[in-house]
C-alpha cells in the first residue's frame, strides 16, 4: 500500500507514535509522512520520504490560525496525486484530519482518509466552540476513525455525537529500545517525560520530591520542555532542592534516561493514554500515575505501578518511597510492567492492526 501520513512532529505522544508506525510500515509499504518539520525523535534516522509543509511568508497570516492548514491541505493533495496514494492517516483531529479530508476532496476521492484521535486535539481544542462543528465533521466524515483509548473513544462518542465506529488501536512501544539500563549512580532516581504543559502538573512532581528527598537520597530528571518549565525551575530553587533536580530539556533518546531510572511519575490532570508510561513500563520502571483516563486501563494498582487522585501529593511521595526503599517490590512491579508490555503494547501487535483497518478501508 501507498501510505501518507499527517502528523505533528513535536515532542508528545501524537506525533511519537505516529513517526514510530511510519518508520515500521516502511517494512511493508511505501509510507510518506507529511508535516511542518523533521520528528524530533528520528530526524536522523527516517526510513520513509518526508514532505515539509512550507508556510507563506505574508503580513497577513502571521495572525491567522488557518494558515497552517491551508498548506497541509496543499502539500496533502500534492502528495496524493504525485505518488497515487491510497490511503492519508491523519493523526490528530484539528487540522490534520480537515486539511486530509479536503485534500481528499480536491483529489476527488482517489484516496481515503483514516483518522487517530489522541486526546487533546478532541476534548480540549476540538471541543471548542471555534472548532467543535468542524472537528466533528472531520471525524464522521473519515473513511475510518481510531481511538488510543476506550476512554478517549466513549467521551469522544458521547462529546460529539459521534454515530459511527470508532475502532480502539493502542499506542505501543519498541521493547527493544524501551529496556532497563545499567547505571553507576548509587542515588535513587525519579524520572517524567513530557511536553511541560500545565495539565501534566510539574508542580505536583516538584512538591512530592522534595517529601521524596527528604527521606532517602535522590535525583529527579525531567525530560522535555514547554511552559511550565521556567514555573518548575523557580519552584525546585525555592523548596532548596534545585540542585538534586536535572532539567534535561528535549531528545531523541529518552529510553536511555527513563531506563536507568527507579520510578516514573505522571501526575496529569488527564491523560487519554499515557505513552509516556508505557515507555517507563517497558523499561521495568515502576509508574505512579493519576487514576485519570485512559492511565486507568494502562495500569493496575498494586500490580505494575499505582494511582492516586489528582492532586494527592502526600499519596504520591508515599507511594514513592515505599517503592524506592524496598528493592524487591520495585523489581516485581517494574518485572510485571515489561511483561504486560510485551504482552499487549508491542509493535508486532499493534501495528497489524492498522493495516488490516487500511486493507478493510480500501475494500
Amino acid at each position: 500500500m501507498r501510505i501518507g501520513i499527517a502528523c505533528f512532529p513535536t515532542y508528545g505522544g501524537s506525533g511519537i507514535v505516529a513517526t514510530e508506525l511510519a518508520h515500521l510500515l516502511t517494512e511493508k509499504h511505501e509510507v510518506h509522512l507529511i508535516s511542518y518539520d523533521k520528528p524530533v525523535r528520528l530526524a536522523e534516522n527516517m526510513s520513509f520520504t518526508f514532505h515539509k509543509v512550507d508556510l507563506l511568508s505574508y503580513p497577513l497570516f502571521e495572525r491567522v490560525p488557518c494558515c497552517y492548514s491551508l498548506a497541509l491541505i496543499s502539500k496533502l493533495s500534492e502528495v496524493i496525486k504525485t505518488y497515487n496514494l491510497d490511503i492519508v492517516h491523519a493523526h490528530y483531529a484539528v487540522p490534520n484530519a480537515t486539511s486530509a479530508y479536503l485534500a481528499k476532496k480536491i483529489c476527488e476521492d482517489s484516496a481515503k482518509v483514516i483518522t487517530t484521535l489522541h486526546g487533546t486535539d478532541s476534548y480540549l481544542v476540538g471541543s471548542h466552540p471555534s472548532y467543535k462543528a468542524v472537528t466533528q465533521f472531520s471525524m464522521q466524515n473519515s473513511d475510518a476513525l481510531t481511538a488510543v483509548s476506550e476512554y478517549l473513544k466513549e467521551r469522544t462518542m458521547v462529546d460529539f455525537n459521534i454515530t459511527r465506529e470508532i475502532r480502539m488501536i493502542p499506542n505501543f512501544v519498541d521493547t527493544r529500545r524501551f529496556k532497563r539500563f545499567k547505571r553507576d549512580q548509587e542515588e535513587k532516581i525519579v524520572c517524567h517525560s513530557s511536553n511541560f504543559r500545565p495539565i501534566k502538573r510539574i508542580p505536583d512532581i516538584i512538591r512530592a520530591f522534595k517529601i521524596i528527598s527528604q527521606g532517602i537520597k535522590c535525583e529527579l530528571h525531567l525530560i522535555g520542555d514547554g511552559p511550565e518549565r521556567l514555573k518548575a525551575e523557580e519552584m525546585a530553587k525555592d523548596l532548596g532542592i534545585s540542585e538534586k533536580v536535572k532539567f534535561l530539556g528535549t531528545m531523541r533518546e529518552v529510553q536511555e534516561v527513563i531506563g536507568k531510572s527507579d520510578l516514573f511519575l505522571l501526575p496529569s490532570e488527564d491523560e487519554s493514554f499515557g505513552l509516556a508510561a508505557l515507555e517507563a513500563m517497558s523499561c521495568e520502571v515502576p509508574v505512579i500515575a493519576t487514576n485519570v483516563g485512559g492511565l486507568k486501563e494502562l495500569i493496575s494498582h498494586g500490580v505494575d505501578g499505582y494511582l492516586v487522585k489528582v492532586g494527592d501529593v502526600k499519596n504520591l511521595a508515599q507511594y514513592a518511597l515505599k517503592i524506592l526503599t524496598d528493592e524487591n517490590l520495585q523489581k516485581t512491579l517494574g518485572n510485571n510492567a515489561r511483561r504486560k508490555v510485551r504482552e499487549k503494547y508491542t509493535p508486532d501487535k499493534i501495528v497489524p492492526k492498522y493495516e488490516d483497518l487500511y486493507r478493510e478501508t480500501l475494500r
